[in-house]
């Protein structure tokens, strides 16, 4: 294997939470989440020779990822739909927080009630990106970043609120 493709499999294996996360954030079942996985991953291989090194490379990936993510969507949604074959199978977690589980269901359930670009806000928060940082991967001001963000963490508190979970 050359070496190329050694260092791109080594950051990807290092850095591949960030697209898990931004599959479940952008896709509801599974089926979708791994082409866009794919999809994303493609993006980041037929990339990689364009990649410098000036920033981190969590931080390139970061940036392919999610305008892949947001390309890939607005093509979805102009395919015609036709209904899902496949069953997700809800697999019962038995983990020792099964309340961090449920906060986190309410949370994933109220994020697909977003918008492509708070569904971007809220990731990149998540993944502890300051709001400068924020506004420069989506190519807004550090006070729009900021005004929407706070708008955005309001409106999954709503959603949440209606889903019926008490704080």
């Amino acid at each position: 294997m050359k070496i190329k493709e050694k260092q791109f499999l080594s950051e990807i294996d290092q850095h591949k939470g960030i697209l898990y996360k931004l599959s479940k954030i952008y896709m509801d079942n599974h089926v979708d989440r791994e082409d866009l996985f794919q999809e994303m991953l493609f993006q980041l291989w037929k990339s990689y020779e364009n990649f410098k090194g000036v920033s981190k490379f969590s931080t390139w990936m970061y940036r392919v990822a999610l305008n892949t993510a947001l390309v890939y969507l607005k093509k979805d949604k102009k395919m015609p739909k036709s209904e899902n074959l496949i069953e997700e199978i809800d697999i019962p977690d038995h983990s020792d927080h099964p309340e961090k589980e449920e906060q986190l269901n309410y949370f994933y359930r109220a994020v697909k009630d977003l918008n492509e670009v708070e569904k971007a806000l809220i990731f990149l928060f998540l993944e502890g990106f300051s709001h400068r940082e924020i506004a420069e991967q989506l190519g807004i001001t550090e006070v729009n970043a900021r005004v929407k963000l706070n708008r955005t963490k309001d409106k999954i508190q709503e959603i949440i609120k209606k889903q019926g979970y008490e704080f």
